[in-house]
């Protein structure tokens, strides 16, 4: 019989299912316990009954293990530093959706070499994922891969949709079923309206195929996910931080049947279309967010960063051939600038609770 499938497939390779590289990289209940509050605290900030700020800060991508757990450690400090003002979790991605070509992520390429060795890919995040949460930092990432996150999702506290997957029912009906708060992005168009529309639809209940941890398809009835929100990360045309953009999410977010913590506040990516992926400038948007809330603006729940030890970026390369902490995606912000904006923030969260303007 003439083929007509599979035409334009060079290669099957079998991977390992979920269970077992749950099983080989466990969570014990100490993590497990603490994942459990960090989401409920995320939750009690998008919901308005929490008054720290919650932030999301870390690489754009992470491609070497060492670096990421190293990281952790400095970013737990400063979490534990200002914990009653602050919520800060780890930006943590493995996963990186290409404009058109490009390194594509740990899990996809762990070497950066071309090989495509996503067993080797899942078993080093996977363990990435708890030596983060050992060093005593929740854990936040992007869903790209309908798949994938079966292998990491126990380990996250908070994740988020991308501006490119945002209009996906693929994607709008994985967040329906998953068990934390997860935010959407606004369209690299700017449609503020097609994020909202996300958090509606991911709210109800789902019905789609699948495959479940034991590597089996499965059809999968989802509950909807109610801690679902805006991600405001800037525009083909500019950036979308300012005040107007803010009011614009929560007045159409409060004409509709959207969840509560899509109504009460948005969270704001400094980095991508709101800093044009500058470095200098992602730092100017967080510092200018900053006096806002310290000037009492409402509708501000959380922050986007992206951070390393190194300013910048390099190009994807072996792992040999690359500067150790420095980006490989996008453009990141120093450490010790960083340091310097939480400092920034938790100021501007004190002055806030004070009703002291700046």
């Amino acid at each position: 019989m003439l083929e007509t499938s599979d035409l334009r497939i060079r290669k099957l390779t079998e991977i390992l299912p979920p269970n077992d590289l749950l099983n080989e990289f466990r969570l014990n209940d100490e993590q497990a316990s603490f994942i459990v509050q960090n989401r409920s605290e995320i939750v009690d900030i998008l919901n308005g009954d929490d008054d720290r700020l919650f932030c999301v800060i870390g690489p754009c991508s992470i491609h070497d293990a060492k670096a990421a757990v190293d990281y952790a450690e400095h970013l737990a400090e400063k979490a534990r530093e200002y914990e009653d003002k602050l919520l800060i979790i780890m930006r943590v991605y493995f996963e990186k959706p290409r404009t058109t070509l490009g390194w594509k992520g740990m899990i996809n390429d762990p070497d950066i070499n071309g090989t495509y060795n996503m067993e080797k890919g899942l078993r080093t995040a996977r363990k990435v994922l708890l030596d983060v949460l050992n060093a005593g930092i929740g854990i936040g990432t992007e869903f790209l891969d309908p798949i994938s996150p079966q292998y990491t999702t126990d380990t996250i506290s908070w994740g988020a949709i991308g501006a490119r997957t945002t209009e996906s029912q693929v994607h709008r009906q994985l967040v329906s079923g998953l068990s934390m708060p997860v935010g959407f992005k606004n369209t690299t168009s700017g449609s503020i309206q097609a994020a909202i529309d996300a958090c509606i639809c991911a709210s109800v209940t789902h019905t789609f195929l699948s495959v479940n941890n034991d590597g089996h398809l499965v059809c999968v009835e989802t509950d909807g996910n109610d801690a679902t929100h805006v991600i405001l990360r800037g525009q083909n045309s500019g950036p979308n931080y300012y005040p107007e953009f803010v009011e614009e999410a929560l007045s159409l977010s409060n004409l509709t049947q959207a969840p509560k913590t899509t109504q009460f506040g948005v969270v704001i990516d400094a980095a991508h279309g709101n800093s044009n992926k500058n470095e200098i400038r992602q730092v100017q948007v967080l510092n200018s967010i900053a006096e806002r809330i310290a000037n009492g603006e409402k509708g501000i729940s959380g922050i986007m960063m992206e951070s390393f030890f190194e300013s910048g970026t390099q190009k994807a390369a072996p792992h040999q051939m690359l500067v150790y902490g420095k980006s490989i995606t996008d453009p990141c912000v120093d450490w010790n600038t960083t340091a310097e904006v939480i400092d920034t923030l938790a100021d501007a969260v004190a002055s806030r609770r004070s009703g002291k303007q700046l």
